[in-house]
């Protein structure tokens, strides 16, 4: 059903988002495969579509809502950046079969010797396992039910702004886009003028911005179809090439992070390839930018 009016509308993206959510949670319970992610996207999904849609409600239980999501991601993040990493590192060691046969030192000669895998990969997943610890003990947590309460009040009885709830929801999803598309428009931009040092963390709130973008879009296509959907396609488009950046930057500061007190130097190859993958991403970055070019009129 497609509502004429703001609130509504909104209330009803938020409840796909919700319902993302709550389906998540028996997987992750059971640890299956990619679950703590798909958990981790459903949590920041619906943060980020309450933040760029936010008129419609009252701001304080909004606040406080987006308050407790935030600390959800943050459960959830720490296990699925471990994830990530140990896929990463065990698809870096497989192009470097020569390293796995090496033993690595790390604080000294007096420490014990040993392989890249262990230091790397295994290191990544028993954070992981740690890590799925936490999540449990927070599923399990009051503060959990409270949240997972607060959702479905959200549905049930949202803190409506009645000024806004009843603004005409086509033309209401149509200005949240274009400031979402400006934002990044305006970040995009600025980039070219910072030095490298800075450019980096830059990088990062564009691709942040793009992915807000997406949501947003996301939750609009109900209402505008054709138009949210191909921005949505351009935003997450942008998204996965600074999103691959990103990986590979934190990839190699790990690494290095892990391996600096190593006397054999063999392990920094690794590093090398973590580089050339970062800057391999940005080749592709000014394309994904071009839908930038033109302004967002819905």
């Amino acid at each position: 059903m497609t509502h004429t009016a703001a609130g509504p509308a909104v209330v009803a993206a938020v409840s796909d988002d919700v319902d993302r959510l709550l389906s998540a949670e028996p997987d992750v319970r059971d640890d299956l495969p990619d679950s703590v992610h798909q958990m981790r996207v459903a949590t920041r999904r619906l943060r980020s579509v309450l933040r760029s849609y936010r008129l419609v409600f009252r701001r304080r239980p909004i606040d406080e809502l987006r308050d407790e999501l935030r600390w959800l991601a943050g459960v959830l993040g720490v296990a699925r950046d471990a994830e990530v990493r140990a896929e990463r590192f065990e698809t870096l060691l497989a192009e470097h079969p020569e390293l796995t046969k090496k033993r690595f030192r790390i604080g000294g000669n007096n420490a014990p010797a040993r392989g890249l895998r262990k230091l790397l990969v295994t290191a990544e997943r028993e954070r992981y396992a740690a890590a799925h610890t936490e999540i449990m003990t927070a599923l399990d947590s009051a503060r959990y039910r409270t949240l997972t309460d607060r959702l479905r009040t959200l549905l049930d009885d949202p803190p409506l702004r009645k000024p806004h709830a009843r603004r005409p929801a086509e033309r209401f999803f149509r200005s949240v886009l274009r400031d979402d598309f400006h934002r990044v428009r305006r970040l995009v931009r600025v980039e070219p003028t910072l030095s490298e040092a800075e450019r980096v963390e830059h990088l990062h709130d564009i691709r942040k911005a793009a992915k807000r973008l997406r949501y947003a879009a996301d939750a609009a296509v109900p209402l505008l179809n054709g138009t949210a959907k191909s921005l949505s396609g351009n935003a997450k488009r942008l998204q996965t090439v600074l999103g691959d950046h990103r990986d590979a930057v934190e990839a190699e500061a790990a690494i290095r992070d892990r391996l600096r007190e190593c006397a054999n130097p063999a392990w920094q190859a690794l590093c090398e390839d973590e580089a050339a993958a970062a800057r391999k991403s940005l080749e592709q970055y000014p394309a994904t930018t071009e839908f930038l070019r033109t302004s967002f009129d819905g």
